[in-house]
């Protein structure tokens, strides 16, 4: 028997009047996942297409991963480069073993030292990333469902993008809990409290990241929170340029300048996602050519 068989035979289990109508959410979101939805428009049509909300929403998450792939590799990168800048020898190696990350990334094969590759730049970046994102997408999953269970409808599978750019747009440093306490009140009070998609006049992830900012300041601000290596202080490109310009603009570790294809590449110091200007035209090229965001909308704001 085919899963999709499967799915079709208990699907009844879960509809209105059936013995698991309570968790219609979860196997809405599961199914849906799986094949495509056979729900149809309620109301007149505004935009007819072959596409569903489902696959336009997949379509805009792997936009992000150009952004989601150089933010490991950055972060990973500005961490062994300061690592190796401050301690050498016996210490670097007490360092690499009173952290997880580091340590996680040696177990796996990856290289501490000043000349690793970009595999393990990658790895120490992941070790990083991942667990933020595992977070996020397991505690604001879990809001999402219990509000459609609640007021008994279809997960929207917009959370997919709204994980993944929460997790993008904090530093690589903030601790796990915080992570879960943001996206809950993205979430909970930026969407579902105005009734959920498409009646939030608030951007969750945004909204999630602006709570931290004032809730706890000392861990998405500052001097320390950027670099992923212990005991390293250094502001971003953008604290530097607004305290004295062009000539500010110096690397912490090196001494050399900033150039404006550093920072364009995306070789400085910030949030996971933020800091590649290319990797973020790219995701945005992607989902123009897709026919998903209209590039007089995005020129127009832009002017604006």
């Amino acid at each position: 028997m085919g899963l999709k068989n499967l799915l079709e035979q208990v699907e009844h289990h879960f509809e209105p009047g059936g013995k698991h109508e309570r968790w219609f959410a979860l196997y809405e979101a599961f199914a849906t996942l799986m094949y495509t939805p056979g729900t149809v428009t309620r109301t007149g049509s505004h935009v007819r297409d072959s596409v569903d909300l489902k696959r336009i929403m997949i379509m805009v998450w792997f936009a992000v991963f150009p952004a989601m792939f150089w933010g490991m590799y950055n972060v990973g990168d500005q961490a062994i480069v300061a690592l190796n800048h401050m301690y050498a020898g016996d210490q670097l190696v007490s360092i690499i073993a009173g952290d997880w990350h580091y340590w996680l990334t040696d177990m796996l094969g990856g290289a501490m030292s000043a000349d690793a590759g970009w595999g393990s730049k990658m790895l120490l970046g992941a070790t990083y990333f991942l667990p933020i994102y595992a977070v996020v997408f397991a505690v604001g999953g879990f809001w999402e469902v219990l509000f459609c269970m609640v007021r008994k409808h279809e997960v929207n599978e917009g959370f997919f993008v709204t994980s993944i750019l929460f997790a993008l747009i904090v530093p690589a440093t903030l601790p796990l809990w915080q992570a879960a306490l943001g996206i809950t009140f993205g979430v909970v009070v930026a969407k579902e409290i105005f009734g959920g998609t498409g009646r939030n006049f608030l951007n969750p992830a945004l909204a999630g990241r602006a709570f931290l900012f004032f809730a706890y300041p000392a861990q998405i601000s500052g001097d320390a929170v950027w670099t992923a290596a212990d005991g390293f202080t250094g502001a971003t490109a953008l604290s530097q340029w607004a305290q004295g310009g062009d000539a500010k603009l110096i690397n912490v570790v090196t001494g050399d300048a900033i150039t404006w294809m550093d920072a364009f590449i995306g070789r400085i110091p910030g949030s996971i996602g933020e800091v590649s200007t290319l990797a973020i035209i790219l995701g945005g090229a992607m989902i123009v050519y897709m026919g998903i965001a209209s590039w007089r909308i995005i020129a127009g704001t832009m002017i604006g």
